[in-house]
């Protein structure tokens, strides 16, 4: 009989442990910050004439890769562009960034006016993997210059899926396609 009574508390003990523990993970995963962030990003305004250097870069961007041997099995890929400013005491400015599809159609402008980065801040830029618009060859062409002379900024992309059982994850530099009024 006690035996009973023991085999029935400890199911009780066990069940009470699970919904909690099933109910402090709901409860953390509501009280979880908003990864949305607001980028420190500021309008300003461009004198040519005080650009001392700056650059164009393209940045790959992949939507979907392919797998198991076919064109027909497509992994969706969620894509973000970080730009991030080196230079501990300069800022820089992002004068443009542009998204491409894979037969070179301009898909959209995240920047519309120049905008300063901060000496050693960052920003970036969500393509989310059911966004498919860009196709498997998207790039980004981003701008940016300096009024000061300044490190270059390291741009790259970082593609992620974790669909079904699997996960994938890669890096993608950019390539500097010009060069803008470097100093002698």
């Amino acid at each position: 009989m006690k035996l009973k009574h023991d085999f029935w508390v400890g199911w009780a003990i066990a069940a009470i442990v699970i919904i909690t523990s099933c109910s402090d993970q709901t409860t953390s995963q509501r009280q979880q910050p908003d990864t949305k962030r607001e980028t420190s990003l500021r309008a300003v305004t461009l004198d040519k004439t005080k650009v001392v250097m700056g650059q164009t870069v393209y940045v790959p961007i992949y939507s979907h890769i392919y797998h198991y041997n076919s064109l027909d099995n497509v992994m969706n890929l969620s894509a973000t562009l970080s730009i991030r400013n080196t230079d501990l005491t300069n800022s820089i400015i992002i004068t443009s960034v542009r998204y491409y599809d894979s037969d070179g159609k301009l898909i959209r402008q995240d920047i519309k006016s120049p905008v300063e980065l901060k000496p050693l801040a960052s920003t970036d830029f969500f393509i989310a993997a059911d966004d498919t618009s860009g196709g498997s060859g998207a790039n980004f062409i981003v701008e940016w210059v300096a009024e000061k002379t300044v490190y270059e900024p390291v741009i790259e992309a970082v593609m992620i899926s974790t669909s079904s059982s699997q996960g994938i994850s890669f890096v993608s530099p950019a390539k500097v396609l010009k060069k803008h009024r470097i100093p002698n």
